[in-house]
């Protein structure tokens, strides 16, 4: 790869990490608001250690008549993700005096928005940690929204890809310039935070964890401010926290389409149609089964069984109670609904809905294929053709997903973790969730007392998963690096 390609990287790089640098005055300000000014210097270290390594990088300046191919966005957004975190996960290994693995398992599971936590005493820790890891998963968010929409499509493995198909180009349809589409996502995503912080406030919850769920439901990350996830918080809160995980699952550029005056741009599109229905059949029968299988009440039961639902379905991490106590049924069905995911365009992770609908038309024309061997069939979803391209793509990066999950799974399991542990842990690294299954990193445990090679091995995982894998792959062929 060509100097000034390198050079520019580099200055993009170091613009992230003043940026970062900055970022870190939020918690230095809570610390000072809560009186906890002691824990301030760990910050200021942190701060000042980006801040260099951000101004080394932009010294050497910008190369001019330089510009970013495609194939350098692969290796721009895979080192911003990795270089982001090596430096925010500082705070945590000076403030919390933890190994910097652990630190960084933290790091990326927050920016990743996956919402696996070494972390606990969550309840009377620092306030500025607290905030810290809540902003963590907010910039991870809104950062994976704009590599879906600018990113992905390049790679033609992110559902975006599939809308610009057979179609005038989305940011024709939405706005002509794609600054101006990122723009209007920016204020879509902040205005969500900001109803989201007042709802959580309104539903009972203190200022400063409002803030923080806020944050973190929006970005379906799942951090919270206790142990005990939203159990500690009321159901009007749990109601609210569902509202907002669901807001962070649909597609944001069709949150621009509609406030462009395409009122129906949410309601016709048949991933959105699909997730809801789908969310709504699997809230309402399994709600009922707990009901049966339990002492709760109906709309207990209910309310219990769709908020950790939504939580692992939009790969949130939220947790209301341990659900592995409810029996080999519920267990099942959970890891099952972990690879779903939502909608692609959000801020979740996971499979993807699309690829799920994009299956069941491709067996539906195989089934009438065999029937009607002669006939000629069109392949179609959400008014596209499904041309070959197309279905190539969703296969490739299906089966390097699966092949993923199965190669750290079999790397867990050479560490010497056992079965559950390994494979849940695996799924839930790639498809971003949070809380695995077992009794260690179940929804009542954490990641805390699992060996270092193995949260490094987790680490990759995340990042894997939520740049959807083929992103970071192609920086591993060696055609990639020819000049």
């Amino acid at each position: 790869m060509a100097l000034p390609t390198l050079r520019i990287i580099g200055f993009i790089l170091g613009i992230f990490l003043i940026t970062l640098a900055i970022g870190m005055v939020l918690p230095m300000l809570t610390l000072v608001i809560y009186e906890h000014s002691h824990e301030i210097e760990p910050f200021v270290w942190a701060s000042m250690i980006t801040l260099s390594a951000g101004v080394a990088l932009i010294l050497p300046g910008r190369p001019e008549q330089v510009q970013l191919r495609p194939r350098d966005m692969y290796l721009l957004t895979t080192a911003s993700w990795l270089v982001v975190c090596l430096f925010a996960a500082l705070p945590l290994n000076l403030l919390q005096n933890i190994s910097y693995t652990d630190a960084f398992f933290e790091t990326m599971s927050g920016i990743t928005t996956t919402g696996s936590t070494v972390l606990s005493g969550l309840d009377s820790a620092s306030p500025g940690l607290l905030m810290w890891r809540s902003m963590q998963q907010w910039l991870g968010g809104i950062g994976f929204i704009g590599m879906a929409v600018a990113v992905l499509p390049l790679l033609r493995v992110g559902g975006m890809r599939l809308f610009q198909t057979e179609s005038s180009d989305w940011s024709e349809k939405v706005m002509p310039r794609s600054h101006m589409v990122a723009k209007y996502i920016v204020a879509i995503y902040v205005g969500f935070t900001l109803l989201g912080i007042l709802a959580f406030h309104l539903a009972g919850m203190g200022w400063f964890d409002a803030i923080n769920h806020a944050m973190t439901s929006i970005a379906t990350g799942g951090y919270s401010t206790s142990d005990a996830s939203l159990g500690k918080f009321g159901p009007a809160v749990h109601w609210v926290a569902i509202v907002l995980m669901l807001l962070g699952a649909l597609p944001f550029t069709l949150y621009v389409s509609t406030l462009r005056g395409n009122r129906q741009a949410l309601l016709r599109d048949h991933q959105v149609r699909g997730f809801l229905v789908m969310l709504t059949l699997t809230c309402l029968l399994f709600g009922l089964w707990y009901w049966l299988h339990s002492e709760q009440a109906l709309m207990d039961a209910l309310r219990i069984v769709t908020l950790n639902v939504v939580s692992v379905v939009t790969t949130t991490g939220y947790a209301l109670g341990d659900y592995t106590q409810w029996g080999g049924f519920a267990v099942m069905v959970f890891f099952y609904l972990t690879f779903v995911g939502g909608c692609s365009g959000s801020t979740s992770g996971g499979l993807k809905v699309f690829r799920f609908q994009v299956a069941y038309v491709l067996l539906k024309s195989s089934m009438r294929q065999l029937i009607h061997p002669r006939a000629v069939l069109k392949q179609q979803y959400n008014g596209h053709n499904l041309d070959e391209e197309i279905v190539r793509s969703i296969l490739t990066f299906s089966f390097f997903f699966t092949v993923t999950i199965g190669v750290i799974a079999l790397g867990l399991s050479f560490i010497g973790l056992d079965l559950i542990t390994a494979l849940t842990g695996a799924a839930t690294a790639v498809c971003n969730v949070g809380p695995g299954l077992g009794p260690i990193i179940g929804p009542a445990g954490n990641f805390a007392s699992l060996p270092d090679s193995a949260k490094w091995l987790l680490s990759i995982g995340m990042l894997l998963g939520r740049l959807e894998i083929i992103t970071v792959l192609v920086l591993l062929t060696p055609s990639f690096w020819r000049h």
